[in-house]
């Protein structure tokens, strides 16, 4: 067995043993303040649904920059896929955010292209060959409802419209693990169902789906796993959970 078949194998045992997601004792300190992060231990498996929750400072906004290595654990361990995140080499952080599909509040969209090139722009990025380009983006858009959409100007686009543009980008390269940072957040209840519907659909098909949000009525109806944060730690973790007032308590 060559050397990189030994740590593929260790990095999928990991993956199976610990979770696509695993944090160990980790703490992220900015240089004032209380860590944003303080000693968490976290594991999300393959294929599951997570909520996270809780108030403005809690550290769900650190936790995702940590597992996009935009951040570094200040200590602690973080295996993502089962790689060690903070021993990715610089030169290969987008490759291993290959795998990792992001949605914003914001929508994050190029307002000067339309809504194939939106998303073709991801697949640009990675160099996938034009043929496929070709293909993948009309079936991503077609999945997101957006199939007679695709030569409008993002700015022609509603609020919802918009995040499915910004969903079918995330998914066009069929990550992994798909990070939801408030993907409702912008949106009406009419769209945020919709959009919560097809990250229900999405997960169905494999992809694990990390969410995070402030929106108690979605996360108490879809009874998925719920873990709530307050001041840098996990304060509770429950499957089929509800978000409870004292997760958005400010204190």
């Amino acid at each position: 067995m060559t050397k990189k078949e030994e740590r593929l194998k260790k990095q999928q045992q990991i993956m199976e043993e610990k979770g696509i997601i695993y944090l160990d004792n980790v703490t992220k300190s900015y240089s004032t303040g209380s860590p944003a992060i303080n000693g968490i231990t976290l594991s999300i498996h393959k294929g599951e649904f997570v909520f996270i929750v809780g108030d403005s400072g809690s550290g769900k906004s650190t936790l995702i920059r940590l597992l996009l290595r935009e951040l570094t654990a200040t200590t602690g361990e973080i295996y993502v896929m089962g790689q060690n995140v903070a021993k990715i080499r610089h030169g290969k952080i987008p490759q291993y955010r290959r795998n990792l599909g992001v949605v914003f509040q914001d929508f994050r969209l190029l307002n000067d292209r339309n809504v194939y090139d939106n998303v073709a722009f991801a697949q640009r990025v990675v160099e996938v060959p034009n043929r496929e380009i070709r293909r993948n983006v009309p079936a991503i858009l077609a999945t997101v409802g957006l199939a007679g959409k695709y030569k409008a100007k993002t700015t022609q686009l509603s609020g919802g419209e918009q995040q499915r543009v910004a969903l079918a980008r995330a998914l066009v390269n069929k990550p992994s693990i798909l990070l939801a940072d408030e993907p409702t957040g912008n949106l009406d209840p009419h769209n945020s169902w919709e959009i919560m519907g097809l990250l229900e659909e999405i997960n169905e098909r494999g992809t694990t789906v990390v969410v995070v949000t402030h929106n108690r009525e979605i996360v108490n109806a879809m009874k998925k796993r719920v873990i709530a944060m307050k001041k840098g730690i996990i304060v509770s973790d429950m499957e089929e959970g509800v978000y409870n007032d004292e997760d958005d308590e400010e204190n």
